[in-house]
């Protein structure tokens, strides 16, 4: 007989035994009692739970807006970014100078400085703002004219001095709606795009453009409502630039005038370079001649004995802008008065030459920390060279403005300066100064030199640049004093008598009387003092130009 098939047994229903076999019979020692345990014992790994539910299985509807959410906000950052990039700059003019008003990049801060730039240097605004970004300022073009003085200084009527900081307020205003206007075409272009990819409908589409128009214009408000609304009223304060980027405040000069002869056609400000440190001294000096350093040997001696031009020498060791030209300096324990002071009294003056910069950078302590750092390019000294660059700009801005409104109306030559190295000569690495290092130097001079040269062109003043190629340090007749000198990196007699010679090139014939040769001796009877150039400047050299020194007649 057969069996009909037997029903399978459940996954938790052990099988039947076979009809024919006994309920008592013994079982194989090898079978288990049980099938169950057998199966339970066969299974590996966890046994599974009860089924998990993630947020996204829960709730599908708020993930999706969610993600549409982090969407909307990525482009309403990337349009404020592109908006605050490429937002045109507003032009206003005030006292006939040109002046662009835009925003900074933001910040992660909510107040701070906004930004100034100035002859191609960014400097901080002495006044704060509230808020992530704020006004960035750029000058363009300086006129000359006469309320430039009151521009910079802010020396004049209430009325006029008002006019600045309307203006400036009103194109922050003009470029806070352009800003706004550009930040909604960009987030309405970048959805745009989105929604395409997505073949959205239209109707969603319209959806998407119009909530994330409003999200990101409520970001960029957000992000700068606070500037925008209290930028105005801060911009209407302002009453100068030199208020504006902080310059120092000039102190009067309580002691007595330096007398001033009636008969001076050069005044030279400036200085150690100007005074000529480490030179045997002027002749009869007087207690601010030695204690300023003032020397025989001085470019401003060497074009009073080769022309016989009266020539006052006002240049100080150690004079910056502020301490020096435009105000009093403390030196030997006693208060030079400030050298503006003497050039404004000199009635007559055809030409004030100017030397500055190199202590307004403390260029001395460039040097030393150049000579014992590892190298002379690294994020700390860079740092420290950057804000001594923006300070001295900012003040050589005033400088210039006193230079424009002197009485006499000068001719004005800023002296950019020499370069003392020779990168190819090896004679420095024994004080720490390598070929690396004397390239960093090179570069940081050179940025100085730009920073004189644009100031000199926006004024219309005019620049000169003496060269001292072959002539550096380390080479056979250097132009320059050696580190065993009285004063290292300074002029010699002859680098003195080149930068007279680029100076006397750069002159206007017509503002200065005939030269008259040798008309006075030499104050001392050393062979560099008594050297007189070759012969009459070059013609073809012209106003901002530098002029190559012709070979002195006798060598030191």
């Amino acid at each position: 007989m057969t069996w009909p098939p037997q029903r399978a047994a459940g996954p938790s229903q052990p099988s039947a035994a076979p009809r024919h076999q006994s309920a008592h019979q013994p079982q194989p020692a090898h079978q288990p009692h049980s099938t169950q345990p057998a199966r339970a014992s066969q299974q590996t790994g966890p046994q599974p739970g009860p089924p998990r539910w993630s947020w996204a299985r829960l709730h599908p509807w708020a993930t999706r807006r969610l993600i549409w959410l982090a969407v909307l906000l990525l482009t309403a950052a990337a349009a404020i970014a592109v908006a605050l990039r490429i937002t045109p700059l507003q032009t206003v003019n005030v006292a006939g100078q040109v002046i662009k008003v835009g925003a900074t990049a933001p910040t992660l801060s909510f107040s701070g400085p906004g930004e100034v730039d100035l002859f191609g240097q960014t400097l901080t605004t002495h006044v704060p703002f509230a808020g992530p970004v704020r006004p960035r300022l750029q000058l363009t073009q300086i006129t000359i004219n006469s309320e430039l003085t009151n521009f910079v200084q802010g020396a004049g009527p209430a009325k006029a001095e008002r006019v600045l900081g309307d203006a400036l307020a009103s194109g922050w205003i003009h470029y806070f709606l352009w800003e706004t206007a550009i930040t909604g075409l960009g987030v309405a272009v970048l959805l745009g795009a989105v929604a395409g990819f997505r073949r959205l409908p239209h109707r969603t589409t319209v959806k998407l453009l119009v909530t994330g128009l409003v999200i990101t214009e409520a970001v960029n408000l957000g992000a700068i409502m606070l500037t925008a609304y209290t930028a105005p009223a801060t911009l209407r304060q302002v009453r100068s630039l030199s208020q504006l980027v902080g310059s120092e405040p000039q102190v009067q000069d309580p002691r007595k005038a330096v007398p001033v002869p009636p008969d001076v056609r050069v005044v030279v400000l400036g200085d150690s370079t100007a005074a000529g440190a480490g030179l045997p001294a002027v002749r009869d000096p007087s207690r601010a001649d030695l204690d300023c350093g003032r020397s025989t040997d001085s470019y401003a001696e060497d074009l009073a004995r080769s022309n016989g031009w009266p020539v006052m020498n006002l240049a100080c060791n150690s004079a910056t802008i502020s301490q020096g030209l435009l105000g009093p300096q403390s030196r030997g324990g006693q208060t030079v008065p400030a050298q503006i002071d003497a050039a404004e009294r000199a009635r007559h003056a055809a030409e004030v030459i100017v030397s500055v910069g190199a202590d307004d950078l403390n260029w001395s302590t460039v040097l030393r920390l150049c000579a014992v750092a590892r190298t002379c390019d690294d994020k700390a000294t860079t740092a420290y060279f950057q804000q001594q660059l923006a300070k001295f700009s900012k003040n050589y801005l005033q400088l210039l403005s006193w230079l424009d409104a002197l009485p006499s109306h000068p001719q004005v030559i800023i002296n950019r300066y020499y370069d003392p190295f020779d990168p190819q000569l090896k004679c420095l690495n024994s004080v720490g100064l390598t070929t690396s290092k004397i390239r960093t130097l090179t570069s940081r001079l050179a940025t100085l030199n730009a920073v004189l040269a644009k100031g000199a062109a926006e004024f219309g003043f005019t620049s000169v640049r003496p060269d001292f190629t072959g002539h550096q340090l380390c080479t056979t007749q250097p132009y320059v004093q050696g580190l065993h000198d009285p004063a290292p990196f300074h002029p010699t007699a002859l680098g003195q008598l080149a930068i007279a010679l680029a100076d006397q090139a750069a002159m206007n014939p017509a503002s200065m009387p005939q030269s008259t040769a040798v008309a006075t001796p030499p104050a001392t009877a050393t062979p560099s003092g008594s050297a007189t150039p070759s012969g009459p400047p070059d013609p073809a050299v012209t106003p901002g130009q530098s002029a190559t020194p012709s070979q002195p007649a006798e060598q030191p």
